[in-house]
């Protein structure tokens, strides 16, 4: 139905959500990094430190020092690759990995709000090409990501603008609601992270989804509501999560174990 003469048209909202620990439970780079691994992208070395990175932000929460840990040494590993590569990879990696990490109940959100008329758009500090495959898979209208800079198809190991992470998220959502003409008042945002208060506090409806422990705290002292799809209670949802990290971590030491002990028959064959 159109608006009435001389009524203004009501502009469309949407909802923002941040992907690791909102959408998909842990860090999607890290299953990313994994089966690059697989592929004899790097070696056990940067597989280790990835792996060190995924346990301690399953038990602490992202921080910024990590991020770009991750992306300084991610970007170098990709130099020289192609996108179509990197794509089939992250697609493998979905449909094996992510797709059985999602929370039903941030799907069921996600759902909710393209049902209602909403523009659905995952904000993530994960690389683009990988967040809109996820963005797709989930039925969102899009992605804003961290974009890798690539000629001819293939990446030079550099970044093109900033790493989509704190104040940038909030910068690059005000910069999509102008070109799309969305309604930030009357927009939602979810994160799990204090890094993701500026894009929180760019809408109306700012709502914490699994927060970390600066984020709850936050969000109880202003009011805000918040979402907990981890479990059932906060306490059996840490227990869980601590089982996930250490039984990573076993795996990545395990790695380490089987690689050292191929480096030495290889010494002894000599």
């Amino acid at each position: 139905m159109s608006d009435a003469p001389g009524v203004t048209p009501r502009r469309q909202a949407a909802a923002f959500f941040d992907v690791d620990n909102t959408v998909i439970r842990g860090a999607s780079a890290y299953h990313l990094a994994r089966a690059l691994y697989q592929r004899k992208f790097f070696g056990t070395a940067d597989l280790v430190r990835f792996g060190i990175i995924q346990a301690r932000y399953l038990l602490f929460g992202e921080s910024k020092d990590q991020i770009d840990q991750v992306r300084s040494r991610a970007l170098s590993l990709i130099a020289g690759r192609s996108v179509a590569e990197i794509t089939a990879v992250g697609e493998e990696v979905y449909d094996t990995v992510l797709e059985l990490r999602i929370f039903p109940g941030t799907k069921k959100l996600i759902d909710q709000h393209l049902a209602a008329g909403d523009q659905v758009w995952l904000v993530t500090a994960t690389p683009v090409e990988i967040g809109r495959l996820i963005a797709l898979r989930v039925g969102a209208t899009g992605c804003l990501g961290t974009v890798a800079e690539h000629k001819d198809g293939y990446y030079t190991g550099r970044l093109l603008g900033d790493l989509m992470h704190g104040a940038v998220k909030a910068d690059s959502v005000r910069r999509l609601a102008e070109r799309e003409d969305l309604d930030l008042e009357a927009s939602y945002a979810y994160g799990d992270s204090l890094n993701d208060l500026p894009m929180m506090a760019a809408v109306g409806h700012p709502c914490p989804i699994n927060p970390d422990r600066r984020l709850r705290r936050h969000a109880r002292d202003v009011g805000w509501p918040i979402r907990e799809f981890r479990g059932r209670g906060h306490r059996v949802a840490g227990r869980s999560v601590r089982t996930a990290s250490w039984a990573g971590a076993a795996w990545v030491f395990g790695l380490v174990v089987r690689a050292v002990r191929r480096q030495l028959r290889k010494r002894l064959e000599r």
